[in-house]
């Protein structure tokens, strides 16, 4: 049995009376402790999850907020939620800045690289969207550089943010010799992308590679072999979109002459 709505309904009116508990008028941040779900789900007589940080990641990257907190938003803007330190988070009003792919954005025609036995037996979205941008060069083919997996979903504490996971992390170096960490989130399925992992990402990397350059990448599948990839930068208090691209993946005999001579236009 599918029990996803339950699920949701759950993590909705757990966030929902944390919120509502501490708001009010005016607030731009509000603070709140791990510790307080369990109060909370004693309070309303919930089922508490066997992994509590799976509501913040539900909220963050597959549901809506409930609608009594998203009233509360004032024009251009929209609650995010981020970490504080281990075990804390807190609400913060931002401005609204959707990684959303472009729908007007011209695919770009890669020649697929991906094994078959790969493609065939990914266990999940995210691994495959993983799995396809690494063995078709994508991260070097939209910034320019040679790069190389690190490592997969490296999970250590940040100071300030608590515990954060990379989905995957390249090093990398360009023409000249610079040397890069690229952290990369990866979302498949109905899961967005976020500029809450993005900031995350960008402030573990600086404080484990602090003399490598950050440039943070965000993957999306738009079709099964049609890739959004967006590069993402701080703009003051804020994560801006830098660039974004689309790939589609596709065997060597469907680029055509007419697409060559496109790109080199």
């Amino acid at each position: 049995m599918n029990n996803k709505p339950n699920s949701e309904n759950r993590y909705a009116a757990l966030i929902e009376s944390i919120f509502l508990g501490k708001y009010k008028k005016g607030a731009t941040e509000i603070p709140f402790h791990r510790d307080e779900f369990t109060a909370t789900a004693k309070k309303l007589n919930i089922r508490l999850p066997k992994n509590i940080g799976d509501v913040i990641y539900s909220i963050r990257y597959r549901m809506p907020l409930p609608e009594s907190i998203s009233k509360t938003q004032t024009k251009g803007k929209e609650w995010l939620i981020e970490g504080r330190g281990r075990s804390q988070y807190a609400f913060r009003l931002a401005t609204v800045n959707r990684v959303l792919p472009n729908p007007q954005l011209a695919a770009i025609k890669i020649p697929d690289a991906t094994p078959e036995i790969v493609a065939a037996y990914a266990l999940s979205d995210e691994q495959a969207l993983l799995a396809k941008v690494r063995y078709n060069r994508l991260i070097d083919i939209f910034l320019g550089v040679a790069a190389y997996s690190l490592q997969n979903h490296l999970r250590t504490t940040v100071t300030g943010l608590g515990q954060v996971e990379i989905d995957e992390i390249y090093a990398a170096i360009d023409k000249r010799g610079r040397q890069y960490v690229i952290p990369v989130q990866a979302k498949g399925g109905s899961d967005r992308l976020s500029t809450v992992q993005a900031k995350q990402d960008m402030a573990c990397c600086a404080e484990k590679f602090p003399h490598l350059i950050c440039r943070s990448i965000s993957a999306q599948f738009i079709d099964d072999d049609l890739i959004a990839l967006f590069e993402l930068g701080p703009s003051g208090n804020e994560i801006r979109i830098v660039e974004e691209k689309h790939y589609q993946l596709v065997p060597s005999e469907k680029i055509t002459l007419a697409d060559l001579r496109a790109y080199d236009a």
